[in-house]
């Protein structure tokens, strides 16, 4: 695991110095503590460096092979090929084994050597073939060409920044913006699209003219050409399928070939048609294809553990562990005093049945002291709050630990959130119950019902389900998950904003729209559009792997993790294992009101009787009070204290509305005022302000 950064340049007035690389490269320190290393070469044999070069920078964090054997930037026996590596490939030795059959040879025992070598022997398909989490770059010679390249979920990230005769690219914007001359201007539309998702979308970032390159995706430059970014793996192919009635031989013999151990991503031609699958063919498979993901993710030469929160997908990881080790498996658990966000009890059950070696601990969080580093790492306005005990709980275990297996995935492969099991309902209602009945609902009915500021009160789900019934689909899930709905962003958005969108142009290298021109929820709409064939509910399931996944859920575990040092690992995310949850019929997934069904049954001889029939809960923090007693003075300060605003992006007496209607406990706007104050916390480190 490790940070990687670099550059290519076109003239001299655009080159990139030893001093500036070396910035670059060390301000991924946090990713890469072990080992550091630096490669500037020209763009081409004869090419004056000062003229046209290419630089690579890469920090890390020792998992497989702790010798110095794959040290990075890495480059072929010939010197014209060169790659800079932030992952692991976790098939590298069965990849390994293959390209060696193919006739290559192996200078080191290192997975850095196998993706370069894979590059070689088969271009860009190598990328179908790597099972793992990754994210690199690599400069060809021979070709001429960049390849930049991000693994399928979005588990690593890469952040870039095209101009005419430059190229920037790194893990993260705070190693990126060591390069001279990077701006600070904030993208308008990301602004808007951080009110609404808690996040900022690929392929924004907060910053015009910085982009992410999306999950499943890589880029190509050559000079002179227009760079090009293509999708090499694409969910919606493996997801849209045909009903049909059984389970053909083919099919069958498909699902056990491909439930061997290291064996590398199907293509999607080879995916077998599971609509005609038996529960109990489906529920072995993917029983079988967890235990290989598993023993895959376990490969390590350092010490490793795993999460635990007392959940089902924590729980499946780590009795599987438990099973594939000779010897007790480490696990660890993060509690609060404040019984409502404590699971150890759970977590604890847990593990005592499976006998591991657990650690728990009880925080206090420091979040007035801890905010500004927290919103110093995640580099752009990042407002989901299970950010601060999952930064507690990698700050824990990488005390003991360097590599942590986690349960991240389960929850929108299998249908495991709530929300879903309200997008079944609200379709149920659609088709069934006349217009009259469904303004009656979503009117008096729902007036009638209390109002409760308690965040997971069932009467605050009702009026919130109730509000949207009669709307479009991806309108109503995006009532249901937006922190600032339409109405209401446009109600905080300032006349001075709407104006300065007006004057936005384009960013030639990106072709974006203005603000006016983007509304936020095609990102949302965009996604769900590609699973037309599905049902609803499992089209916005696979709608969340491809938008809340990657860009809320792995980015906060990344970004925690990697401060600390920490690696952690999907299992639930194998590519095996995704692309056959991806093709599971929703009866196999939503039993009832059960989410997660065929994963439960598939591991029930692993699952504690209290953790299977617990509710789902999440890993949160208890906001609405922290906002109503300790930070309630820093929120006020932060948001009104003119010394911390440097463009009047909300209207204040809006602001002052939100802050007073929570005091009061009117409505929880917890969620909302955390993204205000996060968002102005981050604002005021951009022109000089906390660094760690």
């Amino acid at each position: 695991m490790c940070g990687i950064c670099g550059a290519i340049w076109l003239n001299e007035k655009r080159a990139i110095d030893q001093e500036t690389l070396d910035r670059a490269t060390d301000a991924l320190r946090r990713r890469g503590p072990d080992d550091r290393g630096t490669s500037r070469r020209p763009l081409a044999p004869g090419v004056p460096l000062e003229e046209k070069g290419v630089a690579f920078g890469h920090r890390r964090l020792a998992i497989i092979d702790l010798s110095s054997a794959g040290r990075q930037p890495f480059c072929n026996a010939d010197q014209t090929v060169w790659l800079t590596f932030n992952g692991e490939i976790y098939n590298y030795v069965e990849l390994r084994e293959e390209l060696k059959r193919r006739g290559r040879v192996f200078r080191t025992e290192t997975d850095v050597e196998v993706l370069l070598q894979a590059y070689e022997e088969y271009g860009l398909d190598c990328l179908a073939k790597f099972n793992g989490m990754f994210a690199f770059a690599i400069w060809d010679e021979r070709s001429r060409r960049l390849v930049l390249a991000r693994d399928r979920f979005g588990k690593k990230p890469l952040v870039y920044r095209l101009e005419s005769d430059r190229v920037l690219f790194a893990s993260e914007i705070k190693s990126l913006r060591e390069f001279p001359d990077v701006p600070k201007e904030i993208d308008l539309v990301a602004l808007r699209q951080y009110l609404t998702y808690q996040y900022v979308p690929h392929p924004r970032t907060i910053y015009r003219g910085i982009a992410k390159l999306p999950p499943a995706s890589y880029m190509l430059w050559r000079e002179g050409a227009e760079p090009i970014v293509e999708r090499y793996w694409r969910v919606e192919e493996l997801a849209n399928f045909s009903d049909a009635v059984g389970l053909s031989s083919d099919d069958a013999s498909r699902l056990r070939d491909v439930g061997a151990l290291g064996a590398a991503a199907m293509d999607s031609d080879d995916v077998p048609n599971l609509s005609r699958a038996s529960f109990d063919e489906v529920k072995r498979e993917l029983r079988r294809r967890l235990e290989d993901a598993v023993r895959l993710r376990m490969r390590c030469d350092t010490p490793f553990g795993a999460f635990l929160s007392g959940g089902i997908d924590s729980t499946i990881v780590a009795g599987l562990m438990r099973r594939f080790s000779s010897t007790k498996i480490r696990t660890f658990s993060i509690g609060f005093a404040q019984k409502e966000y404590d699971e150890t009890p759970f977590a604890r059950r847990t593990a005592e049945r499976f006998g591991t070696d657990h650690t728990e601990f009880f925080v206090e969080p420091q979040v007035k002291d801890l905010l500004p580093e927290l919103v110093y790492q995640y580099d752009e306005p990042f407002a989901d709050s299970s950010a601060i005990p999952t930064w507690y709980l990698c700050q824990t275990t990488r005390r003991e630990v360097t590599v942590a297996l986690g349960g991240d995935g389960g929850d929108e492969l299998f249908c495991g959130y709530d929300r879903y099991k309200a997008a079944r309902l609200s379709r149920a209602i659609d088709s069934f119950v006349p217009n009259w009945l469904k303004k009656l609902l979503a009117g008096p009915v729902r007036a009638a019902i209390p109002n409760s500021v308690r965040q997971r009160s069932p009467l605050r789900r009702a009026r919130r389900f109730l509000e949207t019934v009669g709307m479009d689909v991806v309108e109503q899930y995006l009532q249901w998950i937006a922190i600032f709905n339409r109405s209401r962003t446009t109600e905080l958005l300032s006349d001075e904003y709407w104006s300065a969108c007006r004057e936005e142009t384009p960013t030639a290298a990106f072709n974006r729209p203005t603000a006016d021109e983007l509304d936020v929820v095609d990102f949302l709409s965009d996604a769900y559009a590609k699973f037309a064939e599905r049902d609803v509910t499992s089209a916005i399931s696979f709608a969340d792997v491809l938008t809340y996944l990657p860009c809320d859920i792995l980015t906060k575990v990344d970004i925690a993790s990697m401060s600390w040092s920490l690696e952690t690992r999907a299992p639930l995310l194998d590519p095996n294992v995704a692309e056959l949850a991806l093709q599971i019929p929703l009866k196999y997934k939503l039993k009832g009101r059960v989410g997660k069904f065929v994963l439960r049954e598939a591991c029930r001889d692993l699952l504690p009787e209290e953790i299977d029939a617990r509710p789902k809960t999440g890993f949160g923090v208890p906001l609405d009070s922290w906002f109503r007693g300790e930070l309630n003075a820093t929120l006020k300060e932060i948001l009104f204290d003119e010394s911390t605003r440097r463009a009047p992006y909300f209207n204040r007496e809006c602001v002052e509305r939100l802050v007073k209607e929570h005091e009061e406990r009117q409505f929880d706007h917890a969620a909302r005022l955390w993204s205000l104050l996060v968002f102005r916390l981050w604002e005021s480190q951009q022109d000089g302000g906390v660094r760690f």
